[in-house]
């Protein structure tokens, strides 16, 4: 099965600081797969790179089999490939529907024909995507207002405007509390499952990596020290070593937290 994401030896040098060296890895079509280090490890340098806000020093990024190294953003957003990021970026005195719409009205290229109608461009469409967010019932709410995991779930209905077949999501449960953390995730997971999205994210919480990632990436100082099921990665020596200098990296099955 071709991959729907293919990193070759991908790289970026600041200088003399690699803050990515080298790095290899696919991502397969309906995999829901996480890319986790500590502070500093050139996570959200990778991803700048793979979604074309960065240029790479060296190494290729191919999508569906097609070279997207180095390509506008824009570009790659049409191909495909959509983004979250770790702080929501929604229009704030927009409402939730109009959020969704204003991302539709870009993907069909409507951007000059918006005006005066724009409220009602794509209402059914940017209905159907809060509804799969869970957002229907939020649809005319002011966006200044909402609750942050509610701005989160609003910036994933955005992502999906496109009907992307990549969704790149940079810290997406950052900023939120527990459960609604354990929301957020059980929703990409249903997504990954019904739409067959493929989804690479980048997360500190542990717990939420471990529930419901098919495979997972270590990467620290800007290289890829592990990959593997949950069970392997937390077996790992090398990971140990970086998170806690050598102890455990979670409780094992059936131990108290």
């Amino acid at each position: 099965m071709t991959a729907v994401l293919k990193v070759e030896n991908l790289a970026k040098h600041f200088g003399g600081i690699k803050a990515v060296n080298g790095v290899s890895f696919e991502v397969a079509p309906g995999e829901l797969k996480a890319l986790i280090g500590p502070n500093g490890a050139g996570k959200s340098t990778c991803f700048n790179m793979l979604m074309g806000q960065l240029k790479p020093t060296s190494g290729r990024v191919l999508f569906d089999g097609r070279d997207i190294t180095g390509r506008p953003p824009r570009e790659i957003w049409r191909l495909g490939v959509g983004r979250t990021f770790q702080i929501t970026g929604t229009y704030q005195s927009m409402t939730v529907a109009e959020n969704v719409q204003m991302a539709l009205i870009s993907h069909h290229r409507r951007l000059f024909a918006m005006l005066p109608r724009a409220h009602r461009l794509y209402r059914e469409e940017a209905m159907a995507l809060l509804e799969t967010v869970g957002m229907a019932d939020q649809a005319d709410r002011a966006c200044a207002i909402l609750a942050y995991g509610d701005l989160k779930r609003l910036e994933l209905a955005i992502a999906l405007a496109h009907g992307p077949r990549l969704l790149l999501m940079d810290e997406p449960t950052a900023g939120m509390a527990p459960r609604e953390r354990i929301r957020l995730m059980q929703l990409t997971a249903d997504i990954v499952r019904e739409r067959g999205v493929s989804v690479l994210f980048t997360e500190h919480d542990m717990d939420v990596v471990f529930a419901h990632s098919h495979h997972i990436m270590v990467l620290n100082r800007g290289e890829l020290i592990a990959e593997g099921s949950a069970a392997e990665v937390r077996a790992n020596a090398r990971v140990q070593e970086v998170y806690l200098g050598g102890g455990t990296l979670f409780a094992t099955e059936g131990a108290d937290a």
